[in-house]
């Protein structure tokens, strides 16, 4: 009897010793899993924050963008631009700027940085700050949806209308000036305070949309 009982309690504290080293196997695990998600929401919020200050950062170089963009149109405007369009032979006397456009049936929409205009001639100008070749090959595409846009809004563009294309920039590559003139497009650049068309090759035809 006296066996049996001794044999019965020992195969008790074999039991509890197993559960207690299961129990501080599984509380170890815990605490290892608890420090892993603590140390990995750490991680995320260190890469919140720098997301947070990318994004941040990106939003000021775009508005210092735009605000180096508008600075170049006051200085066409201040420069006389319409004048200087003028003694090419176009009797542009007015402008608008930041001109949006938008047709939904035929999917097309834009902007237009300054439009020099009178009653037949309107003249399109996209600003950059540094104008490069592929910003010359999508205004030329603005242009066409432009010319679309004013086909379908016949009330504020009367059929007679001519569009003349042009670009501008702050810096203007060598390429993107050629690129210009090969399609029909005038170049202005920043000159001293002030701004000026660049003179066009001999053979050189605007184009007209």
């Amino acid at each position: 009897m006296s066996a049996q009982q001794l044999t019965y309690e020992s195969l008790l504290e074999v039991f509890r010793e197993s559960d207690r080293r299961f129990n501080e196997k599984l509380e170890k695990q815990s605490a290892e899993f608890r420090q892993l998600m603590k140390e990995r929401d750490a991680e995320y919020e260190k890469i919140r924050l720098e997301t947070d200050r990318q994004m941040k950062e990106t939003d000021r170089k775009i508005s210092a963008l735009g605000s180096r963009i508008g600075e170049i149109v006051e200085n066409m405007l201040g420069a006389r631009i319409l004048d200087k369009f003028q003694a090419l032979g176009y009797e542009v006397d007015d402008y608008t700027r930041n001109y949006r456009f938008r047709n939904t049936k035929l999917g097309i929409s834009g902007e237009i940085d300054l439009i020099l205009l009178d009653g037949d001639v309107a003249i399109l100008i996209e600003v950059k700050t540094k104008l490069e070749t592929a910003d010359v090959r999508r205004h030329l595409e603005r242009m066409e949806e432009f010319r679309r846009h004013a086909d379908a809004a016949k009330i504020l563009w009367p059929p007679s209308t001519r569009f003349i294309g042009a670009v501008a920039g702050a810096v203007v590559s060598d390429e993107a000036e050629r690129f210009a003139h090969e399609n029909g497009l005038y170049t202005i650049v920043q000159s001293g305070e002030g701004v000026e068309i660049v003179e066009v090759p001999a053979d050189f035809q605007a184009r007209v949309w």
